[in-house]
């Protein structure tokens, strides 16, 4: 017989634990909430397992579930385990093998189809595999690839966004409400120092103080340049923009086949801050040239050097080609973007070669959103 009674469970108010026996305790939390918990001991260790709130659990139905924790301890079944199977939650393995299943027949490139799922079984699956899909935070993948984020700091960031990816599959799904915490989890992981590169880079921190250099004073090689932030375009595809390629009311610049170092047609979304510029732009619109950002001689694009001088001139270790590095690692490392969208937007071949209406499509207006994001992040009073 317990020790306690249905009267005291309703009318007790103090604040602490009352045991009714055999492990099974009431819990009066400080603000008056009352639950259930029943305390276990296996090989050693001491467990406490909630068994609900006194609103939905009576007293009764407490003990009986009390009774059921204990006989699964004692027959070695893991009962939150159990629980989870009884929701019909699936764990993060049983979620990344669906998530797995539902996408492989869409990745044409079978590197990444045979990566995506590697490296999770690698990284991931030997301490997220076990975990209701519901459970897992931010502290979780931090912990899953803390082992390899300074020694191989690219496969990390990709396992990160694999288990991003399960994660918002299992919000669709609706088996858990909030998404995992990107920023707080991205900043405490230790910063990885850039590896040279042929294209100078500045540090994507940088760039904003780099962006209100550029805005002290106003010419058409600061306001190209600005441009070539905004929209992590190739210089030449800067340069060489005419007005035809523009269409600002629908924030849309269109990059000809012709001009595109892969030699296909690249449309780029334009952020706010952006189409400022363009705007901003259309004063030295001469007729003598359909140039977007005019050179000094008549009908000619501006030239590369004129990028370059101002570079030299803000005494940044940097080339303008390197600003596309900078917005690279600023999604890697501050954003939940897949890596494929970053990708795109960079006109570099993506491993999911998906079809041209779905890049102009679903996938242009996933870039609208992260350029938009960029150019909050390069001009945050704007």
């Amino acid at each position: 017989m317990g020790r306690l009674s249905a009267a005291f469970v309703k009318n007790a108010k103090d604040p602490g634990r009352y045991g009714d026996g055999d492990g099974l305790y009431l819990v009066i939390a400080p603000r008056g909430s009352k639950s259930w918990i029943c305390r276990i001991q296996k090989d050693g260790k001491r467990r406490d397992i909630g068994l609900g709130s006194v609103k939905k659990v009576p007293l009764a139905m407490a003990r009986t579930r009390a009774a059921k924790v204990r006989s699964q301890v004692e027959a070695g079944i893991d009962p939150i385990a159990e629980r989870r199977k009884e929701a019909g939650i699936p764990t993060f393995r049983e979620a990344a093998l669906q998530v797995f299943a539902e996408n492989k027949a869409t990745w044409k490139n079978l590197k990444h189809r045979a990566q995506w799922l590697s490296t999770l079984e690698a990284y991931a699956f030997p301490t997220l595999g076990g975990h209701s899909v519901a459970e897992i935070d931010g502290h979780h993948v931090r912990d899953a690839v803390i082992s390899i984020w300074i020694e191989k700091p690219e496969t990390a960031r990709r396992v990160r966004q694999r288990i991003n990816t399960v994660i918002d599959w299992a919000i669709a799904k609706g088996y858990r409400t909030l998404p995992l915490p990107i920023a707080a989890m991205n900043k405490s992981l230790p910063r990885v120092k850039r590896k040279a590169d042929h294209h100078s880079a500045l540090p994507y921190a940088e760039v904003q103080n780099f962006v209100a250099h550029l805005r002290k004073r106003e010419t058409v090689g600061r306001l190209a340049f600005e441009a070539l932030i905004l929209t992590a375009t190739r210089s030449g595809e800067v340069r060489g923009a005419t007005w035809d390629e523009v269409d600002l009311e629908n924030a849309l610049w269109t990059i000809p086949a012709s001009r595109m170092k892969a030699g296909r047609e690249h449309a780029v979304p334009l952020c706010p801050p952006a189409v400022t510029v363009f705007r901003r732009a259309q004063i030295y619109r001469e007729a003598r040239s359909n140039f977007v950002f005019p050179g000094q001689r008549g009908g000619k694009p501006l030239s590369d050097m004129t990028l370059t001088k101002i570079c030299r001139e803000a005494k940044i270790a940097a080339v303008p080609h390197g600003f596309r590095s900078s917005f690279r690692d600023w999604v890697a490392e501050e954003t939940s973007f897949d890596g494929d969208i970053a990708e795109m937007a960079l006109a570099h071949s993506i491993s999911n070669k998906v079809e041209a209406a779905y890049r102009r499509g679903n996938l242009l207006e996933k870039r609208r959103e992260m350029m938009s994001q960029w150019g909050k992040y390069c001009i945050p009073d704007l």
